[in-house]
């Protein structure tokens, strides 16, 4: 499933506007975006292998670490439209994966690990 960078991006904000309120309402100073592909130095900073897939990444300082201290430059969440749109035979499944990878990129914002995020999902 392949769609144009505007598509894409007008999913993004739908998958963003169906997630509890809670929870996005209270993001501060974090830019969501979007690439194409992970970068070569991305994935080296990750570890992955050849075969792992990236979906989304997490950048910042999760607010659990924080400790009262303040940033300037927003924290960033960036979705990864290739491998989202190879991992998605459809749609309905497309939508679904940005949703996902976006609740799981802000779980990481709030500090949470993946066990956490899964159960909270």
């Amino acid at each position: 499933m392949q769609l144009d960078d505007d598509q894409f991006s007008a999913l993004i904000t739908e998958a963003h506007d169906s997630l509890p309120g809670e929870h996005v309402n209270t993001l501060k100073n974090v830019a969501i975006v979007w690439q194409d592909e992970p970068t070569p130095e991305q994935r080296v900073q990750l570890e992955l292998r050849n075969d792992q897939t990236l979906l989304g990444l997490y950048e910042g300082v999760p607010l659990s670490a924080r400790q009262g201290m303040t940033t300037t430059l927003p924290d960033k969440i960036t979705l990864f439209k290739g491998p989202i749109e190879r991992r998605s035979p459809t749609l309905v499944a497309l939508k679904e994966q940005i949703r996902h990878t976006l609740w799981h990129e802000i779980g990481h914002y709030y500090g949470l690990n993946h066990d956490r995020i899964r159960e909270l999902e």
